[in-house]
């Protein structure tokens, strides 16, 4: 069974986050660029099918720009034997749709696709229920944990108010949550190796896709944008007029 995981660089979590007024995108030179956290449990996960001989071969897939290699490179030591790196200057500022006929077009021999609920940069988590759509595949979301045997993958997602039992036949997506897998930190051994598998670098046109902003069917487009203007103190209203001070200052509003 050949298994996919789907890996993302994202700036650090831990790490303030800024917005680049020119572009109204995320300012990702701005701090350091890390594989997401996520997507380190869906690599365990991945490992753990692999232990069991359930996965044969399991290949990382990014979309990203051309220094995304670190983000790679973390995968490979986790879990992954080989990887594909999808850059294209054409796909900077992708939308979920773009990203999703991307990715799909990248998935499509794949038995089973692993692949964060969400990921923390965007938090869209509809990239895995798109790619679904596209390859005509089930989707399997929010799964805490799964199971694969005998071309069928058993899932457990639980909801506010119930704990269900999916189950599939691959080729699948499954998208998993933070609780699907514990990463482990790679060991030498593991990080060394990583710097001797193959990377795939891959393109647009070697996908046959024209994709990006350019070539959406509909897209957003920032008309203005400015820094948020800084707090002021509001005004404060004490002792025996505090009432009607506070009265007024509603009404002055039309907020009474």
């Amino acid at each position: 069974m050949k298994v996919v995981v789907l890996v993302k660089q994202v700036p650090d979590t831990y790490e303030k986050r800024q917005i680049a007024l020119d572009t109204g995108m995320l300012a990702r030179e701005a701090s350091e660029n890390v594989v997401d956290e996520i997507d380190e449990r869906v690599c365990a996960v991945a490992a753990d099918l692999k232990k069991a001989d359930t996965a044969t071969e399991i290949v990382a897939i990014t979309m990203g720009p051309a220094n995304a290699d670190k983000t790679i490179r973390k995968a490979l030591a986790l879990a992954a034997d080989r990887a594909v790196h999808i850059s294209d200057d054409k796909l900077a500022g992708s939308d979920m749709i773009e990203t999703a006929r991307v990715l799909a077009a990248a998935v499509a021999d794949a038995d089973l696709v692993l692949t964060g609920a969400a990921s923390t940069d965007g938090g869209g988590g509809m990239v895995p229920a798109m790619m679904a759509e596209i390859l005509g595949r089930p989707h399997v979301v929010a799964a805490d944990s799964i199971d694969v045997a005998n071309g069928t993958v058993t899932a457990v997602t639980n909801t506010e108010t119930q704990k269900l039992t999916l189950s599939a036949a691959t080729p699948a997506i499954v998208s998993l949550t933070e609780k699907a897998g514990d990463p482990k930190l790679p060991n030498f051994k593991a990080i060394r190796e990583a710097k001797k598998k193959e990377i795939a670098t891959t393109s647009l046109a070697e996908l046959g896709l024209a994709a990006g902003p350019e070539a959406a069917y509909v897209r957003n487009v920032m008309v203005s944008a400015a820094e948020r203007p800084p707090r002021e103190a509001g005004q404060k209203v004490s002792g025996e007029t505090a009432a009607t001070e506070l009265v007024d200052f509603l009404a002055s509003r039309h907020l009474i």
